[in-house]
Formats: structure tokens, sequence, C-alpha cells
């Protein structure tokens, strides 16, 4: 009986200090899953933290000299003007490229922070985006053959039946060609090179697109036999753009944009990309 009653106690001992030992290998592994755990949301927070120093910057790289691509590298004002901007915001700039058409979307989604790519400020887009306060004032320009001179320069001549005019889909000048020049036939291109193409083959008798393609093909030589009609069609002003829902952002690129004006930079960046566009205006003056 005794031995029974000893043998009994002994199980029940080894029984206790079983769960005794299992309940201190949980709260170990309790522990260790907590601290992993925190860890874990550590370092999420911290990459948070420099996603928010990221801005995410939306173009289109076919816009000479606004934006384009020399050598595989992003260059023009809106890449110079963007690296600028950075400094003051305290911000690592993130270049994103997309087709034109796709850059409104991408910002709509949130794949993208700011459209900076040459982009016209216009009601129908306004009612999208948000529009900063313009950083440069343009129109479009009418650009034909210079054997074409005699025939084409005239104001009027561009709107004349059976005229066939050049435009880039999705632009402020297609749309103004659509408008005004109604009995014009129309030819959308993908790109103001492909424009240039068909008005050198003849096979469009002006091409229409913003003045910085007027003023950027005026110091190139790649198209010797084209020249632009420097009287704009329009008024326009170009703009960066940002989503309805973000007004903290709008409110610091305005702020950051005064500054890059007031220091000169904003104007230096311009004139290093279009300093034909200033020789034109000291002749207008």
């Amino acid at each position: 009986m005794v031995a029974s009653f000893l043998n009994k106690q002994t199980l029940h001992s080894r029984f206790k200090n079983r769960l005794t030992n299992k309940g201190k290998h949980s709260r170990a592994w309790f522990g260790i899953i907590t601290v992993v755990t925190g860890l874990f949301f550590f370092n999420a927070s911290v990459a948070n933290a420099g996603d928010a120093k990221a801005l995410l910057v939306g173009l289109n790289a076919e816009y000479r000299p606004l934006v384009y691509k020399e050598d595989g590298k992003l260059t023009g004002i809106e890449p110079a003007t963007a690296k600028e901007l950075g400094k003051l915001l305290n911000k690592t700039i993130t270049f994103k490229e997309y087709p034109w058409a796709e850059l409104i979307p991408a910002l709509e989604n949130g794949a993208i922070d700011v459209i900076m790519s040459g982009m016209s400020v216009t009601a129908e887009r306004s009612q999208r985006i948000n529009f900063t306060k313009p950083y440069l004032d343009i129109g479009q320009m009418a650009i034909i053959r210079k054997s074409d001179i005699g025939r084409l320069s005239q104001s009027r001549a561009m709107f004349k039946q059976g005229m066939r005019i050049g435009v880039e889909s999705g632009t402020t000048g297609e749309s103004y060609v659509k408008e005004y020049a109604g009995e014009a036939e129309l030819k959308p291109y993908q790109n103001p090179e492909q424009g240039f193409e068909a008005l050198q083959n003849k096979e469009i008798d002006f091409f229409v697109h913003d003045a910085p393609t007027s003023w950027n093909m005026a110091q190139g030589s790649d198209w010797p036999d084209l020249m632009a009609l420097y009287t704009p069609l329009t008024k326009e002003s170009l703009a960066w753009a940002v989503n309805k829902n973000n007004s903290a952002l709008l409110d610091s690129l305005n702020a950051a944009l005064l500054k890059l004006e007031a220091a000169g930079t904003l104007n230096q960046i311009q004139y290093h990309w279009i300093p034909v566009k200033i020789e034109i205006e000291r002749q207008e003056k």
C-alpha cells in the first residue's frame, strides 16, 4: 500500500513538473513571438516612413524640351525642375514613365503623386485632377514645310477645306483643331516625331503642337526642312497635377514653386532648355 501510494505520488510529481515546464516553454515562445512581431511592425513603420519621403513623379518622355530621353536618361525642363523640387521638399524623386493617355489614370489610382510632364491646364482635366499654379505660359503653334511658306504661312490657310492637319492624340492641339478647323482632315499621331515624319513625307500639310515643340525644333538640326509659324494659335498654361484628394501636396508644391520662381531657379532651368523662346519674346517686345 505504501509502495502504491509512493508510486502515485511520484507519477503526480512528474506530471506536475511536465505541466510546469510546458508552461515555461509556452511563455518563452510567447515572448519570442512578441519580440519578432514587434520587430516586424517596427521595420514596417520604418519602411513606410521611407516611402513617405519619396515623391512619385509620373511623366511621358516624348515631349522635347519638357521631358525626353538622351542616352537612355531622362532629361529636360521637368526632370531638372523635379530635382530642385526634391531638395526643397526634402523628398527623394522617383520617376515613373507612362504613355500620355495613362498619366491621369495613374494619378487617380494612387500609382503616382504628381504629373510633371508638360500638361496644359484645361477645364476638362480640372474635373478629374487638381493643378498647381502654372509654371510656363505657352500656346499651340503650327509647323509646316519650308517649301510651303508662300502657300501656307498665312494665318487662315490652315482652316481651308481639304487641309490635312496632324496632331498628337489626346492633346490640346487635337482639341483646338477639332473645334476650329472642322473642314480640315484630322490625322492623329502618337508623338511629335511621328508628326514631323508625316509632314516631311507630305502626308499632312500642318502639324499642330505646343510651343515648346516649335522652340526645340528651332534649336535642333534634325528637321531642317520644317519650320514653325511662331504666331500662337492659343494661349495656354502648363502646370503640375495632383490627385483631387491630396490638398496637402498641392499646397506644398505651390509653395515650393513660388520659392523656385523667387530664387530665379525656374527661369534658369527654362532658359537652359528653351533659349529660343526668350529671343522670340524679346523680338516681339
